[in-house]
């Protein structure tokens, strides 16, 4: 996956260079270049190819910490409930 993206990066910014050096080219639209041809895509494309991983985390993350807790109910007072009254 980061093959793919390593190589599509460096053909925007090759792109971009071209844009920018051409005798007919701005900095300007090689910026807009190296955003709508590389940031842009790029950075969509790994956050939904990193979703699986994401998730595969965030489960790991929320079955260690209920492994942590023991599988015990929360204790403390229960909501709506009065608090003992303690007898002297």
């Amino acid at each position: 996956m980061y093959l793919v993206a390593i190589a599509w990066a460096y053909v925007a910014l090759m792109m971009a260079a071209a844009e920018a050096l051409s005798p007919q080219g701005t900095l300007f639209g090689a910026f807009v270049t190296l955003m709508l041809y590389g940031v842009l895509p790029l950075g969509l494309l790994l956050y939904i190819l990193g979703t699986p991983g994401r998730r595969r985390r965030r489960r790991a993350a929320d079955a260690s910490a209920q492994a942590d807790a023991g599988g015990h109910a929360a204790t403390g007072p229960a909501e709506g409930l009065a608090p003992e009254r303690e007898e002297a």
